[in-house]
C-alpha cells in the first residue's frame, strides 16, 4: 500500500479494468462545491428561512444544528413530502448551490481523469444529490459537460430518492444499459457507499483528509485512495 492508498496496487487496478461505466458523485470526488462558499451558512440561512415562515417546530434541534442543507432539505421532505414549502426550500438550496459553483475549486487530477478515461472509452456518469442545473454549470466551466452527457442524474422534487437510496445509480445504469457489476462508483461518503452496494455496484471511495477517510471506513469501504493520481496513472496506462 501507498500514502495514497489504502488498498492493494494490484486491487486498485483489477477494480479499474473491470469498469465500463464510471458513475461519479460530483461534490468531492469532482469538485469541493463548498470550497469558497459556505454549507454551513447556507444551512444556517434555509434554517433562517424557515423559522421567518413560523416553522421553528418543524426541525429538531439536531436538525437545526446539523449545517448541512441536505439534512434540512429531507427533513422538511420527511414531515411535508411533495409540498409547495419543499420545492420553495429546493430551490433555494439550487440557488446557493448554482452560487457556489462559480468558486468551486476542482479536485487535483479529476478533470484529467474524467478525459482520459472518456478517450480510452469507458462511459461516465454523475449520480448526485445535487442538482443536475449546478452540475451542469461546473462542468460546461470546465470543458467538461460532454464526457458525461446526457448522464447526469441529480436531484429531483422526490427527495425521498437522494442517497443512500440508489435511485440515482439505478437510473444511470438503466439508461447506459449496464450490469452493476461492470460499473464503478466513486464517492467520498458514506451514502455514496450504502447507495452504490444497494446497487450492486462496486465502490472507490475518495478521502481528501482522513476524516473522510475514516468515515468511509466505519461504513466499511474496503478500496479507498486519497488522491486520484494513481487512478490516472492506471487509466493511462490502461489505454
Amino acid at each position: 500500500m501507498t500514502a495514497e492508498t489504502e488498498m492493494e496496487p494490484n486491487a486498485l487496478q483489477n477494480l479499474i479494468a473491470s469498469a465500463r461505466v464510471v458513475l461519479w458523485d460530483f461534490d468531492g470526488p469532482i469538485c469541493r462545491l463548498f470550497a469558497r462558499h459556505s454549507a454551513e451558512r447556507v444551512a444556517r440561512e434555509l434554517v433562517e428561512w424557515l423559522e421567518g415562515r413560523g416553522l421553528h417546530g418543524l426541525l429538531t434541534e439536531k436538525e437545526r444544528e446539523s449545517l448541512d442543507p441536505h439534512v434540512v432539505l429531507r427533513a422538511v421532505d420527511r414531515r411535508h413530502p411533495g409540498s409547495d414549502l419543499v420545492a420553495e426550500l429546493e430551490e433555494r438550496l439550487t440557488k446557493e448551490e448554482l452560487r457556489a459553483a462559480g468558486s468551486a475549486m476542482p479536485t487535483a487530477w479529476a478533470d484529467p481523469l474524467i478525459r482520459t478515461w472518456t478517450a480510452v472509452g469507458s462511459r461516465l456518469a454523475i449520480t448526485t444529490n445535487n442538482s443536475p442545473r449546478v452540475v451542469r454549470s461546473y462542468l460546461d466551466s470546465r470543458g467538461l459537460t460532454a464526457c458525461f452527457t446526457p448522464h447526469i442524474y441529480g436531484r429531483t422534487q422526490e427527495l425521498h430518492h437522494l442517497k443512500p437510496d440508489p435511485h440515482c445509480i439505478n437510473r444511470a445504469l438503466s439508461a447506459m444499459g449496464a450490469a452493476p457489476g461492470s460499473a464503478l462508483m466513486i464517492g467520498d461518503t458514506p451514502s455514496d457507499l450504502q447507495a452504490a452496494s444497494a446497487a450492486s455496484v462496486p465502490f472507490l471511495g475518495y478521502a481528501r483528509n482522513e476524516r473522510k477517510g475514516k468515515l468511509l471506513r466505519d461504513a466499511g469501504a474496503t478500496a479507498i485512495v486519497g488522491s486520484l493520481e494513481p487512478v490516472l496513472r492506471l487509466v493511462r496506462a490502461s489505454g
